[in-house]
């Protein structure tokens, strides 16, 4: 036998209805369980097998995959996990990448069924985002991908800018604008794109967090007079740290004014578009010319699943489309159906994300989602009074969205080094997973409540474990 099917279908649909169950009962009953437990020694060692020369049998595989690797998962799916912003992923999600494994479409082009199905989901994050349906857009890996392709898209849309494609950066001085506040994944961007790290200017932020609009304008100012060439300005909708919303509507109008390019990284924050009660706090992002987002999080598709959104149609293509001799398009066959999606970013090779988007958002509506962010808001919110009614906690920035950073203080110690151990004994505790942050330079506890799971009971408990772990790390009363 050459070829790799089984020999035997019956036992591998078996194994496969195994799996099934394997994985929907886990989904069931996760809450009884540890959010993350520590993988042992014993387990790291057991994958390390070496290069498998002979075969192995799926249920073999398998075993091992139930006895070393799900146990030690991220925990992500686990009602107390809040941790960075993960989203919690759904069994309708699963079984939709089940689907697409399945099919295993290559989604860089050509003419079949999931290429309309991702085209369709575009449209969709489109009328969710306000943004015209005619625009181009592109499932990614995540967020940091999508950015990368705004920033390189909004480089080649200045003056000339497709000769840079060519002859690169060279002595241009390309210059953009970013808060404080947002995500490393933007000065990676500058860094991969060419234009270098420096080229990015970062603006302080008021109060609130937010992007100091006065402060923008007066290094704007500063850099036309300079002899450089401002190109774009980057808001953040949710920043990473504490969730706070730039003032979109008012770096969309300095932007217009100046002629520059205005994006938006929603990473999570651009979907609390679907929450009729929060969508005002989002004004202005209708207004960019591309902005960023992350399906894997508050929409709970499954990793990975980023996308970019470009306003004007064309302008993605300007900037990576090519024209190869062995992907010509036809206009007709399966090497129809221009323009494809390797027009619009950097891969070639891509999966059938948007499948697990498609029956995500078919399943539950833009309406329950909807309901599902504000929940998710509630519960940060419910968190935030709960830490304001105890005495040794501290509430570190005011909570926008969902995110909520305190710390613990106790008299004598050092602030920084206590909330940092405490949020490792609260991961190996099994009870709760926030991550920390540093918020004005102190060190906070920071809880992202992303998962559609989580409850206000899973808050209280993260806080009744805080307050446990540190009386009895240091017997505060």
């Amino acid at each position: 036998m050459t070829g790799l099917d089984p020999d035997n279908w019956d036992e591998l649909r078996g194994l496969g209805h195994r799996m099934l169950d394997d994985m929907i009962d886990r989904l069931m009953t996760q809450r009884d369980g540890p959010v993350w437990r520590p993988m042992p020694d014993a387990a790291r060692a057991a994958l390390k097998t070496g290069l498998p020369v002979e075969p192995t049998s799926p249920e073999m595989l398998y075993d091992r995959f139930r006895e070393v690797i799900a146990p030690y998962a991220t925990g992500n799916t686990h009602p107390g996990f809040m941790g960075w912003v993960h989203g919690g992923g759904t069994a309708v999600g699963m079984l939709a990448e089940l689907l697409a494994g399945g099919l295993n479409a290559n989604c860089g082009g050509r003419d079949h069924a999931p290429i309309e199905v991702e085209r369709e989901v575009i449209r969709w994050a489109a009328d969710m985002l306000g943004f015209p349906r005619e625009c181009s857009g592109l499932l990614v890996t995540g967020s940091s991908m999508a950015n990368m392709i705004a920033v390189i898209t909004a480089s080649r849309s200045v003056p000339e800018g497709e000769a840079l494609r060519r002859t690169g950066i060279g002595g241009r001085r390309l210059v953009g604008y970013a808060a404080a506040t947002a995500h490393g994944c933007i000065a990676r961007a500058f860094d991969l794109a060419g234009l270098g790290t420096d080229a990015l200017r970062i603006i302080p932020v008021d109060d609130r967090h937010r992007m100091d609009l006065s402060a923008l304008r007066a290094a704007i100012r500063t850099d036309r007079d300079d002899g450089a060439e401002p190109f774009i300005v980057i808001g953040t909708a949710g920043t990473v740290d504490t969730g706070a919303i730039d003032d979109l509507d008012g770096i969309a109008a300095i932007a217009r004014q100046d002629g520059m390019w205005f994006h938006v990284d929603g990473a999570f924050g651009a979907l609390a578009m679907l929450s009729p009660d929060m969508r005002p706090a989002l004004r202005g992002l209708e207004r960019a010319d591309s902005v960023a987002f992350d399906f894997h999080k508050w929409a709970q598709v499954p990793y990975d699943a980023g996308c970019i959104l470009v306003r004007e149609p064309g302008r993605q293509a300007a900037a990576f489309a090519q024209s190869l001799a062995y992907l010509s398009r036809e206009d007709r066959g399966l090497a129809g159906n221009a323009p494809w999606f390797c027009d619009l970013g950097p891969d070639l090779s891509r999966g059938f994300r948007a499948l697990k988007v498609w029956m995500t958002l078919g399943t539950y509506g833009t309406a329950r989602m909807g309901r599902m962010v504000e929940e998710c808001c509630a519960v940060a919110r419910h968190l935030a009074d709960r830490v304001e009614r105890e005495p040794l906690l501290e509430l570190l920035a005011p909570v926008t969205l969902n995110i909520v950073c305190f710390r613990v203080r106790v008299a004598g110690m050092d602030l920084d080094a206590l909330n940092g151990e405490l949020v490792k004994d609260l991961h190996e505790s099994g009870v709760a997973a926030p991550s920390t942050t540093l918020v004005d330079g102190v060190k906070a506890i920071r809880a992202a409540i992303v998962n559609h799971r989580t409850v206000a009971g899973d808050v209280d408990r993260m806080v009744d474990e805080v307050l446990r772990l540190t009386r009895l790390r240091h017997g505060a009363a």
